[in-house]
């Protein structure tokens, strides 16, 4: 019975037009080879399954082959075609940056590179070639610069930064970007068609959008998922398999946060931990579901860059009518941060349970710049009150218990009104502490005769009713910037 092969390694592209999401590079390399252009060094560089050494094992078999097609395609028939696809091949050798790192194994590269091989050109790929030391890298770079006729060398790298720019400005770089995730639909989808396997759609998106930009990662993910499960496979199945929360779980927690529900923060908790979810990856999807809200706010359930199938846009446009921009852009800000500050929690499930009942609490928090707003409108609609008619702090709080008007001589006092802090405790008086009263003269206001007397003027209710609502606003300003706010004197 022959040996089972992993998908990421049979479908691997063996052609330039096989290769997938990289269509600008494939066109500079076949470019070059029709007009006689070959650089001595190349540098592919790119996140993890997007095509670096396999581009450079396809321009090996392109720059070596016997039979080349019309479009400079290998024919991957020939003897030496068949060679660099074994990994036999003389004329090709491939090198493990990561096991050969050190200075004799670069020696041993500059002491046979001069040798002839059989082949049209000798080529070295070296992967995850940022390994090498910097004594390795130096010992290269003469050799790397004037190579003999006929050797060619290919770099891959994860970390190019790690490369030292002496080695980086000897090569022709690269740079491999992410594979969307409507290639790697395509590409699952052949792959399922050929084997004859029945999935949905939705469960193909789920393994492109956790592949994350690398094909090998989502053509390792469909085996695993191939060896779990038997018949058609769907989302649910895709879900169970890696762990993934299914999304309906955050739109019960959009509804339960404008209902009020508190306890559907302590259910999805338990939900996570008793299925043995990846809390960190959790807190990563629920951070993902609020800039999705964000972006249906924005740009409506029909912007293109929105991977998500119809019924799911459907329900973020309603879940979205459930927030304000500024409440999505808050939450997002938090669970960006806890991101980093729950994976050393010391009671994670209690660290869960306090981020889900933030997030349901997010509806009964005032915005910060509505507060602001609202604390500037009553504090001018108090001061144009003033000027009309003066009134004092103490006349304002007294002014819910309206005295018939008496007619009193006129009261001036020494000091001015005393500013009043929101966060100033009264101090105990003796009387609290258990303490005889001492009695204490007052001193006498100054009257002054007048002729007639003249009403005293009072605060009007809707006055009091305004510095009311400028007190109390200013109160729940300071309760949500976490601190003490002083309100001044109206002058």
């Amino acid at each position: 019975m022959p040996e089972y092969q992993v998908l990421a390694r049979k479908y691997r592209p063996q052609s330039f037009k096989e290769v997938v999401g990289q269509e600008a590079i494939i066109t500079t390399l076949k470019n070059a080879i029709k007009n006689n252009r070959l650089a001595h060094a190349y540098l592919f560089c790119g996140s993890r399954g997007t095509g670096k050494t396999t581009i450079a094992r396809i321009l090996a078999k392109a720059l070596n082959c016997h039979n080349p097609s019309d479009d400079l395609e290998p024919c991957s028939v020939c003897s030496s075609c068949r060679e660099i696809a074994c990994g036999h091949s003389l004329n090709v050798l491939e090198i493990d940056g990561a096991s050969h790192r050190g200075i004799d194994d670069i020696r041993q590269i500059n002491e046979t590179v001069g040798y002839a091989s059989s082949g049209k050109y000798k080529i070295y790929i070296i992967d995850e070639v940022h390994m090498l030391t910097k004594e390795a890298f130096n010992a290269l770079l003469k050799t790397l610069e004037e190579p003999p006729p006929g050797v060619k060398f290919l770099f891959a790298t994860t970390e190019p930064h790690k490369v030292l720019p002496t080695i980086l400005s000897r090569c022709q770089r690269f740079n491999l970007s992410r594979i969307p995730t409507e290639q790697i639909i395509n590409k699952l989808r052949k792959i399922t068609q050929e084997m004859n396997i029945q999935v949905q759609d939705d469960a193909l998106l789920l393994l492109a959008q956790r592949a994350d930009g690398g094909l090998r990662d989502a053509e390792s993910l469909m085996d695993q998922i191939i060896a779990f499960h038997e018949g058609e496979i769907t989302a649910a199945t895709v879900a169970e398999v890696l762990g993934i929360m299914p999304r309906d779980q955050f739109f019960e927690l959009d509804r339960a946060g404008k209902e009020g529900q508190l306890g559907i923060a302590f259910e999805i908790a338990h939900l996570v931990f008793s299925q043995g979810k990846d809390l960190t990856h959790f807190v990563e999807s629920l951070a993902d579901h609020f800039r999705t809200l964000i972006l249906v706010k924005l740009s409506g359930k029909s912007a293109p860059f929105l991977t998500l199938s119809p019924a799911d846009r459907d329900k973020y446009e309603q879940s979205a009518k459930l927030y304000s921009q500024e409440q999505c852009m808050t939450v997002l800000d938090y669970l960006v941060e806890q991101q980093q500050q729950i994976r050393f929690a010391h009671s994670p499930r209690i660290a869960l349970e306090a981020i889900l009942l933030r997030v349901i609490r997010s509806h009964a928090r005032v915005p910060v710049d509505y507060l602001v707003r609202r604390l500037t409108e009553l504090e001018s609609a108090v001061k144009d009150g003033s000027q009309q008619q003066p009134i004092s702090i103490a006349a304002v709080q007294s002014a819910s218990a309206v005295s018939p008007v008496v007619p009193k001589p006129t009261v001036t006092l020494a000091q001015p009104p005393k500013t009043i802090s929101i966060t100033e405790d009264p101090s105990p008086s003796r009387a609290d502490l258990g303490l005889k009263e001492t009695p204490v003269a007052k001193p006498k206001p100054k009257v002054q005769p007048q002729t007639q007397p003249q009403p005293q003027v009072q605060a009007t209710p809707l006055d009091a009713l305004t510095q009311s609502r400028y007190d109390t606003l200013l109160h729940f300003t300071a309760v949500e910037l976490e601190g003490s706010v002083q309100r001044k004197p109206i002058k």
